[in-house]
């Protein structure tokens, strides 16, 4: 009997009270999402928790032991606020450094900005064990310790962190999805979409209805790892929609 793939797990900690006050919407949980099903690695859940250190030890505890990998973003910066370093640092029971390395990187980047001063001396800070992620568009760094992804909340900063982390987290197969919509009310075919995700071990089928030119409709977005496994349920969910008097649209509405 053939054994199921192994499925890597992720979680994400949204650090700062400027997301939970609405001040500023968060824009890392789709390309962190994105990025991770590249890898194959799925991201299983998100905490938005506040710029206090229990908040956010509490966060990293629980969720780092629930999954193989924990990104954090936010709270890495040079301003008093900024306690990432040290939460996590006292999640794990270790002292906050001023990682060598992360120094030096941020002396050459400031050599010609006024040098490093205590606040920017800040974001050299890690907790002690830790290693560095690259930072090519402002110099400092992220962290990686254990298995704790450490990064700014800045989105474009954060995409250059994981465009250098590409290739180096163990994951499984990516997963892959297609699309079909109708104009038809979710609930009429909720049964349909049951028996099919049932039928096809590893399949997930998600619904996701709109209403649009006074109109009921849905989409239905087929996952999996298996390329055949989602070519059988949407040929099946087409046939089924079809025998039930509704149309189909490939590719969504």
């Amino acid at each position: 009997m053939t054994q199921p793939s192994r499925i890597w797990t992720a979680a994400l900690v949204i650090i700062g009270d400027e997301i939970l006050s609405g001040r500023t919407q968060d824009k890392n949980i789709s390309q962190i999402a994105t990025w991770l099903g590249i890898q194959g690695i799925r991201l299983r859940e998100v905490r938005v928790v506040s710029d206090d250190m229990d908040a956010i030890a509490e966060a990293v505890n629980t969720l780092r032991a629930r999954n193989d990998y924990l990104f954090t973003t936010g709270g890495i910066g040079p301003t008093h606020d900024d306690i990432t370093v040290d939460a996590i640092s006292a999640a794990l029971g270790v002292e906050v450094i001023v990682h060598p390395d992360a120094r030096a990187i941020l002396e050459r980047y400031y050599a010609d900005k006024g040098g490093v001063n205590e606040g920017r001396l800040r974001m050299a800070r890690t907790p002690a064990g830790a290693s560095l992620i690259p930072n090519r568009y402002s110099g400092a760094p992220g962290i990686h310790v254990e298995n704790i992804y450490v990064m700014a909340g800045v989105p474009h900063i954060t995409a250059g962190m994981l465009d250098a982390l590409t290739g180096s987290l163990e994951g499984g197969e990516p997963l892959i999805s297609e699309t079909v919509g109708a104009w038809v009310p979710e609930s009429e075919i909720a049964g349909l979409l049951l028996e099919l995700e049932r039928a096809h071990e590893g399949s997930q089928i998600g619904s996701y209805p709109f209403f649009r030119e006074g109109r009921v409709g849905a989409n239905f977005v087929v996952r999996s790892t298996s390329e055949d496994t989602i070519k059988s349920v949407i040929d099946s969910l087409c046939e089924g929609l079809g025998e039930m008097g509704y149309d189909f649209t490939p590719g969504g509405i």
